[in-house]
């Protein structure tokens, strides 16, 4: 802890890595940070967003946290998920007392407990809400946002999400604010090639079913069966208890032949150097997307972009003409959009320069960090 002896800011996240939510918990950190507040932030694990929160001055707890996950409801573990939900519960109350924080700023809908005990010991509380599933059945937004109720307002990073979450709790969409998300990245970005030699395909995500890292493979063993030279490099990792998903992936690539063509890098902190060697980035999601940070980092390497199309993403990235939207999870038609962009690769060159311009514009991480900034601050006063 540092010497600042003032009541900070408390933010709460359910990630440490720097994936979408956990890299916008950062950006609203600094934005807080940038308006002069104290920035205390608690995350059930040390991990790769830890030393970015100290670069920034924020102050970083690591106590017991309660996540609401799928495993947390299976009857097999209910016995863990009591235990995890006393201790979390103990250690909230005890750092909110110790703190006395401004305002508690619950990052995510998968802390349930956060906003009861922010309502319970009069602390203003705002959850930012980066999850929606309208496709999900009723009862389970149902469980996942009821407990925010006792926030006092809620952030939303999108539109849709804003009528996901309306369309599960009324009450929940009146007190909610839209701000977009903001997405940082570099001052300059290489050019795409001038002439294709090879085509380079790239995902980043999380390695996931939902995600669709395996229609990505799907794809690409199709463009070279028509002849194109395409790879794929993916970015990211799996989440815990779901490895076998990765070793699934590993026995596809093997079974298109494809252990030369595919590059696994894992989880990269600094996606940049990949994307600035990539022709195409792919974002293929099976279910909801609540925004698409990927497929705006693909706008703002200035590269094509090939998504699904369901209403986060074209939300985020609709109004671009260097991304082509294909059915969620549908390998063919994934192919046949690289087969364009490939086929026509001088138009998406210029068309994606001048997007990248556009979107820096819109995605501005500035903008982003002081609404937040500003948001928190007011319910701070309210």
């Amino acid at each position: 802890m540092t010497q600042d002896t003032r009541a900070p800011f408390l933010l709460v996240h359910a990630g440490w890595e720097l994936f979408g939510s956990d890299r916008m918990l950062l950006e609203s950190a600094i934005g807080l940070r940038q308006a002069g507040e104290r920035v205390v932030v608690a995350l059930p694990e040390s991990g790769p967003l830890v030393p970015r929160l100290q670069a920034a001055g924020v102050e970083v707890l690591i106590p017991p946290t309660f996540v609401l996950r799928k495993s947390a409801l299976r009857p097999r573990n209910w016995l863990r998920t009591v235990r995890d939900v006393i201790r979390g519960s103990v250690a909230a109350v005890t750092i909110v007392r110790r703190l006395r924080p401004r305002a508690l700023y619950v990052s995510t809908i998968v802390l349930p407990l956060w906003p009861v005990i922010g309502r319970l010991l009069r602390v203003p509380t705002v959850t930012h809400v980066h999850e929606a599933e309208a496709s999900a059945a009723r009862v389970v937004n149902l469980v996942l946002y009821a407990p925010h109720l006792a926030s006092h307002r809620l952030i939303v990073n999108s539109e849709f999400t804003l009528r996901t979450v309306g369309d599960s709790i009324p009450a929940l969409a009146r007190r909610s604010t839209v701000i977009p998300n903001g997405v940082a990245s570099p001052t300059d970005v290489p050019s795409a090639r001038v002439r294709l030699d090879g085509f380079r395909v790239v995902y980043v995500g999380r390695i996931s079913h939902r995600k669709g890292p395996d229609v990505a493979l799907e794809a690409v063993a199709m463009l070279r069966e028509r002849g194109v030279d395409a790879t794929l490099q993916l970015i990211g990792a799996v989440f815990a208890g779901n490895e076998a998903f990765g070793h699934e992936l590993t026995a596809q690539i093997a079974a298109h032949g494809l252990q030369d063509h595919v590059v696994h890098h894992g989880f990269r902190a600094d996606i940049w150097p990949v994307l600035a060697d990539a022709d195409a980035i792919v974002v293929p999601s099976r279910q909801d997307e609540s925004f698409g940070n990927t497929a705006v980092e693909g706008i703002l390497a200035a590269r094509p972009v090939v998504v699904s199309d369901i209403p986060g993403l074209r939300e985020a990235v609709g109004e671009y003409d260097s991304a082509l939207f294909v059915e969620g999870g549908d390998a063919h038609q994934l192919a046949e959009a690289l087969v364009r962009i490939v086929d026509d690769w001088s138009t998406f060159v210029a068309r994606a320069e001048a997007d990248r311009s556009a979107a820096v514009r819109r995605f501005a991480p500035e903008a982003y960090r002081r609404s937040v900034a500003e948001f928190m601050q007011s319910a701070a006063r309210g």
